[in-house]
């Protein structure tokens, strides 16, 4: 059997935004998502230990039916595949047994398909001339009589229809439940004896099936894996590892079943055990590289070059944190993943996967991950989805979701109408020393209140007036709050938190910098946070890249470019001098040696292929190539370049329509577009000439060129 399907031109599973011609397999919506996280988030393991995730992982439903009529101009046979036992009924008549091939009159015809899968996801694949399996077919978990076929209709217990969920498994063959990556082999750049055993070198941080060449003999082989070589021949405190028992007298090349992460690998034989050499699978998420950047400093090429590759190793089935250690899928991580991947692959399936995954299924029972904060950031990455996409279709279907999700956090808040943590909540924030979570803290009002602002946003493009007026009302109410209860005018700054309802003294960045790119700061306030916190060396430091993203776009929002460019460089760079060969869980510029690797109380504890660290390129692509849309999926959009201390780049930012196109030096703009309508922003000490359009001058050295797509505009400019 193929070890793989090659679907990553695939279609999400329970929205399109391409019409189908073509048979599929269905299922219920969002059903296969959460089968396939379980299958992937229970492959970790530590130290050679089943490790599953510690919140509630739900399952598909077992029963599913599958339903849709037809008006055939003629007769004709239909073939029927699915993956668990099934029956049929056609116009209301059941078959008998379980047919693989059906005769249909001309006419109207009802068809009506059961399948039942305990360990699977019951899936459906129907193919004829007129009659085959598509977005279209109705499903139910639940045996209800149909009442129409419009996916709305419900009966008294509140059931309702929904169209059925697909990706793009078009072939009778392609099964779902055979899904896998695809792979490619990949070698050593270096193999050395090392004590009892050979240490091997990949070259850089990978990912995959180990293979053992020619290995045979009876004994035990210990294979011990590191992100660092220190890791790998640390075999008492090692990640991961693995034991192999032999009972092999004749040689033959070995692929391990589980995946791992590592960059060295050290084998250690027992007894007469013995291999010719060791290569691998590397395992990938086939996803082009549509954006792209380039520029006149070497060190920032490097470090794009290495977030772009760290960003391809924590791509896989789902995004997830990092590719070492948990492998699982957190919210707050993936967010990140998310608006990285608006400026590299513009894979939007992986993020609808994603945003399945995580929701999971009825009853909430708890936050996302269990964090309350990281239940905020699955909200707000729905709205920026929506933003860069303009796939309308899918916050229909996951609106339902997101109002039972709004409503569990609602019910938990406190008589002031706060976030506390309660039993079972975690309040994550950031890892730092010291860090409170006690009381109130006012990061969770501030993103419960732009998640409010997010279900208002959706209900308007839903057009559901009352969710709309409910959710701004709430959303209005809570920012009042925000500013009453934790703005400190004396410290021009909001305090971390509130416990026994008062203030607390302490200032951090998280809530200063959100409010910053949220705009919810005047211009008198932004001020005083930048320097009485962003830049206040008194104020706990970050020392994440998952916290300095946002610290950073927070001075970009407030046009300190050039103060974030050497931040990058410091920040980022300091980890290439390290050796880095992708970006790391955490950063701490002042740790020395191997204290690198350490965290939770672990000596390897920190993953050093991590998702988080993969920002450059969303800062990057949005803040100095300085492309955005401003309407849904770049119908209308703007570019306003800065080269801080460049002499020049370039650079694609990836649309649903192709790609921008941009080079910009010192005096030379070029531009090409695909898609809607842009807005080019210049800062030029006098009037730039353009070979095509109008040059309108909007303030003092600041002007605009309207760009229309499939147009290459050349500018010329006196850059300030």
């Amino acid at each position: 059997m193929k070890r793989f399907f090659l679907l990553m031109s695939c279609i999400c599973s329970s929205v399109v935004l391409f019409a189908q011609h073509n048979a599929t397999w269905i299922w219920y919506p969002g059903d296969f998502e959460v089968w396939l996280s379980n299958d992937m988030q229970n492959r970790r393991t530590e130290r050679g230990t089943f490790f599953p995730p510690f919140w509630k992982m739900d399952s598909h439903y077992v029963l599913v039916e599958f339903h849709k009529e037809f008006d055939l101009p003629e007769a004709e046979e239909i073939q029927i595949h699915a993956e668990g036992k099934y029956n049929v009924k056609i116009n209301g008549k059941m078959l008998a047994g379980m047919p693989s091939r059906i005769k249909l009159d001309k006419g109207k015809q009802k068809i009506n398909i059961k399948v039942y899968n305990q360990g699977q996801v019951p899936a459906l694949y129907v193919r004829g001339k007129n009659v085959y399996t598509d977005k279209t077919w109705l499903a139910t978990f639940e045996d209800k009589e149909w009442i129409d076929e419009t996916g709305k209709a419900s009966d008294q217990s509140g059931t309702t229809y929904v169209h059925a969920g697909y990706w793009n498994f078009d072939e009778a063959a392609q099964k779902p439940s055979q899904f896998r990556l695809p792979t490619r082999p990949q070698r050593p750049v270096q193999q050395q004896t090392q004590g009892k055993g050979k240490l091997i070198d990949f070259g850089k941080n990978t990912f995959g099936f180990l293979t053992l060449h020619q290995l045979k003999g009876q004994g035990k082989l210990h294979i011990y894996y590191g992100e660092s070589k220190e890791e790998a021949l640390s075999t008492q405190t090692c990640e991961t590892l693995d034991i192999l028992e032999l009972q092999q007298q004749n040689a033959k090349d070995t692929t391990l079943d589980l995946s791992k992460a590592f960059r060295f690998v050290y084998l250690e034989p027992e007894g007469d055990v013995q291999f010719a050499n060791v290569s691998m699978q590397y395992e990938f998420l086939p996803v082009a590289d549509r954006g792209t950047f380039k520029s006149s400093d070497e060190e920032l090429n490097k470090i794009w070059e290495v977030a772009k590759y760290t960003m391809e190793l924590t791509s896989r089935e789902f995004y997830i944190d990092g590719i070492k250690r948990d492998r699982w899928i957190w919210s707050g991580d993936a967010y990140q993943s998310y608006a990285m991947n608006y400026y590299l692959g513009f894979d939007a399936e992986t993020v609808k996967r994603t945003i399945l995954a995580l929701r999971g299924k009825e009853p909430t029972v708890s936050h996302i991950n269990t964090i309350m904060d990281y239940t905020f950031y699955w909200f707000l990455s729905i709205y920026d989805y929506y933003q860069y996409t303009g796939d309308k279709e899918f916050i229909a279907a996951i609106y339902p979701r997101m109002q039972s999700l709004m409503q569990f956090c609602l019910n938990r808040r406190n008589a002031d109408g706060l976030m506390q943590g309660l039993a079972g909540d975690w309040v994550f924030i950031d890892w730092a020393e010291g860090l409170s979570k006690q009381g109130e803290v006012s990061f969770e009002q501030l993103l419960l209140c732009r998640s409010l602002e997010t279900m208002a946003l959706c209900a308007d493009l839903l057009q559901r007036p009352n969710d709309k007026q409910t959710y701004a009302a709430e959303a209005d109410a809570l920012k009042a709050k925000l500013f009453d209860y934790y703005w400190n005018a004396k410290q021009g700054a909001f305090a971390h938190s509130r416990v026994d309802g008062r203030q607390t003294d302490n200032i951090t960045r998280y809530t200063n910098m959100f409010a910053i790119f949220f705009d919810y700061l005047s211009a008198e306030q932004q001020e005083t946070v930048k320097n009485n916190v962003l830049l206040n060396d008194n104020v706990q430091k970050i020392v994440t890249p998952y916290m300095r993203y946002y610290e950073l776009e927070a001075m970009c929002a407030l046009g300190e470019q050039d103060y974030v460019m050497k931040e990058m460089k410091s920040y980022w760079g300091g980890m290439l001098k390290l050796g880095a060969t992708t970006f790391w869980e955490e950063y701490n510029p002042s740790k020395q040696g191997a204290d690198h690797y350490a965290m939770y109380g672990r000596e390897f504890g920190k993953s050093l292929c991590h998702s988080w660290g993969a920002s450059p390129i969303y800062l990057l692509g949005k803040y100095y190539l300085g492309v955005k849309p401003t309407k849904a999926g770049y119908a209308d959009y703007e570019i306003e370049p800065y080269l801080a201390s460049l002499e020049w780049m370039e650079g694609k930012v990836p649309t649903p329509a192709g790609e921008i196109e941009l080079y910009v030096s010192k005096s030379k703009i070029k531009v090409n577009s695909p898609v809607g309508k842009g807005i080019l922003k210049i800062k030029s000490s006098k009037k730039p000439r353009v070979n095509r359009g109008e040059v309108k001058q909007v303030a003092t050295d600041s002007y605009t060129v309207e760009l229309e797509k499939g147009v290459q505009y050349e500018v010329e400019y006196a850059g300030i």
